[in-house]
């Protein structure tokens, strides 16, 4: 049968989602907890990767396994699994179900505290920045974004994919006190192309980058015009939506 779980966990120590040959991803950690309770390897299929140090309160992927009692599995699995990886549920779908190509809809949020020194209770899950930054500018920037554009700009370098246009369903800034979150939902999302957007929109409330430059960014598909791609600490995979 086809089943679809989904999987909570904190990126820090690990590679990112995906097998590595010389590091331990996410992947590798699942697929050999899967691997001791039915004896076998058995393949899982994500909706996509998430970076080394990236974190998600909800990724999802799908395998295809026999198993008598599809709700016993999440507490079957994370008998097998460390503290920061757990499964949080799972059900019986389509045949033809994809984790991946089935998705409809991705959220991540990221945070960033600004201060003069970061708490170390805030290191493992939030981003930091020194700088003040203008809120209602990097909302007007965020607002921008939604809609269907080229994010060729808003890439790193290395992606294999050849179509750069993706659509932005919504985009929120929200303070509070020093913490700033940027909420992101999309139908899907680039290499590194949140942490980008999130750089960018600091520089912009900087007033390093003027705001009127987006427009270009999405015409020239040029990086250079965009800001730096945030640290990975700060970026939560929210859900995924099917």
């Amino acid at each position: 049968m086809n089943i679809l779980f989904g999987v909570s966990y904190v990126g820090t120590n690990y590679a990112g989602w995906q097998r590595q040959d010389n590091a331990l991803g996410i992947q590798e950690v699942i697929e050999n907890a899967l691997q001791q309770i039915t004896g076998k390897y058995v393949e899982i299929f994500a909706s996509g990767r998430t970076d080394a140090g990236v974190h998600a309160y909800e990724q999802c992927f799908n395998a295809q396994l026999d198993f008598k009692d599809v709700k016993k599995l999440p507490r079957a699995l994370n008998a097998f699994l460390p503290e920061d990886i757990k499964i949080t549920y799972a059900k019986e779908v389509a045949g033809d179900f994809h984790a991946r190509y089935s998705a409809h809809k991705k959220t991540y949020v990221y945070r960033l505290k600004q201060g003069d020194t970061q708490s170390p209770f805030d290191s493992f899950y939030t981003a930091y920045t020194q700088y003040n930054l203008d809120h209602k500018k990097m909302q007007k920037a965020a607002d921008m974004f939604v809609g269907t554009h080229n994010f060729h700009a808003f890439c790193s370098s290395g992606t294999t994919v050849k179509d750069f246009e993706r659509t932005i369903y919504s985009f929120t800034v929200t303070k509070t006190q020093n913490l700033y979150e940027f909420e992101i939902c999309g139908n899907g999302f680039l290499y590194n192309m949140v942490r980008i957007i999130v750089g960018t929109l600091v520089d912009i409330a900087r007033g390093k980058i003027a705001i009127d430059k987006i427009e270009e960014m999405f015409k020239t598909g040029k990086r250079q015009l965009a800001g730096k791609t945030m640290d990975a600490k700060g970026l939560v995979l929210k859900k995924v939506e099917y």
